[in-house]
């Protein structure tokens, strides 16, 4: 179960849940075009908070911002947003004692990638659903999370660009292809596999 939460100073909008007994904390944004009611990322985020982690499901953009392409593709904007709830992550009374993770879809995970960048980051590790992270290119040789790229095996567009960001990023992390998916994963069975390979990450990575 998840409730809404205003996070300021913008505001910026998210879905916060945290299940009993939990063992870490998952920020998630999505891709431009989406939002945090998008069937899938509640999908994702569900399944997250069913393996025992918290998520807050993030709208990087107020709805006036969403709808201009300049902002939607502005990855320094949307990774400033996930610093901002980063912090507001590390100060809320039910998740300041938490190790924290980023999901990140689309520009959502350059965003992410760009966000634990930061010397000061306190993420320990990233999963990019059909992610562009070559969008974050400059950064991505200071992130220190562990980092898990998952690709569909129909989604050539975005294959390219996730292979090269590969060899930018540190030894943790890894490619996977998700055969039989299309960059939405939509096809029957394809974000399942997603979220369990996110959890399962998210598992190995996360301290405790």
């Amino acid at each position: 179960m998840a409730i809404p939460v205003m996070i300021p100073p913008l505001p910026i909008v998210g879905d916060l849940g945290i299940p009993e007994a939990v063992r870490g904390m998952v920020i998630l944004a999505h891709g431009s075009g989406s939002s945090r009611f998008s069937v899938r990322n509640q999908a994702v985020a569900a399944h997250l908070r069913d393996e025992g982690f918290g998520t807050l499901l993030l709208d990087l953009l107020t709805g006036k911002e969403a709808e201009q392409p300049d902002f939607r593709f502005d990855i320094e904007l949307l990774a400033s947003r996930m610093r901002q709830a980063t912090d507001w992550v590390r100060e809320y009374p039910l998740s300041r004692h938490l190790p924290i993770a980023y999901f990140g879809a689309s520009t959502g995970a350059a965003a992410a990638l760009l966000a634990a960048a930061e010397p000061d980051s306190p993420v320990y590790a990233v999963v990019s659903r059909g992610g562009r992270p070559e969008l974050a290119a400059s950064a991505l040789r200071l992130v220190r999370a562990a980092t898990l790229l998952l690709v569909g095996g129909h989604d050539a567009s975005v294959l390219g660009g996730n292979q090269w960001a590969l060899g930018q990023l540190n030894r943790q992390s890894r490619l996977e292809i998700v055969e039989g998916a299309t960059h939405l994963f939509a096809e029957p069975g394809t974000l399942k596999t997603v979220a369990r390979m996110a959890g399962r990450w998210f598992l190995d990575h996360l301290p405790g």
